[in-house]
């Protein structure tokens, strides 16, 4: 399958090892939302048998990079996304499978046009994590960034 046929959670999949060894499951993944799944798995519990925070963080930043990846795809071959810098809240204990939800903090249109205008845009992204009963667990926010592919800026 090449890379034009893989969906966003493949390709995520296939060339991020932690997503792999987690066994996220990419659920949506569009422009407007990604929501992706940590099934609950025993080798990474924490002390109270819910999942590690680690793996919680894990989960919410790889959200976040499908989201990127949905809404700005189309931009890879002029501009590499990175992550650059990222900060949880955990706020109720996480049990069984928990699921992250991600949102663009700003229109894709607008971080596209300050990349074409030749500077180094910056989009923070969202996140909520919840637990099959609806309680979020945790809340995140990362900032990515759109750096040029020619290095610049």
């Amino acid at each position: 399958m090449s890379a034009d046929q893989m969906s966003i959670g493949e390709m995520l999949a296939a060339t991020v090892p932690m997503a792999r060894t987690l066994k996220l499951e990419f659920l949506e993944t569009t422009a407007d939302r990604a929501v992706v799944s940590l099934p609950d798995q025993d080798a990474y519990h924490n002390h109270v048998g819910g999942p590690h925070a680690g793996a919680m963080f894990t989960l919410g930043e790889s959200a976040s990079g499908a989201i990127v990846l949905a809404a700005f795809g189309d931009q890879l071959s002029r501009a590499v996304p990175l992550a650059v810098r990222a900060e949880i809240a955990y706020k109720k204990l996480a049990m069984g499978t928990v699921t992250a939800t991600a949102t663009l903090g700003r229109p894709a249109a607008e971080v596209v046009a300050e990349l074409d205008a030749g500077q180094r845009p910056e989009f923070p992204v969202s996140v909520e994590i919840r637990r099959a009963d609806g309680a979020v667990t945790g809340e995140m926010s990362v900032l990515w960034t759109l750096r040029p592919a020619d290095g610049a800026k």
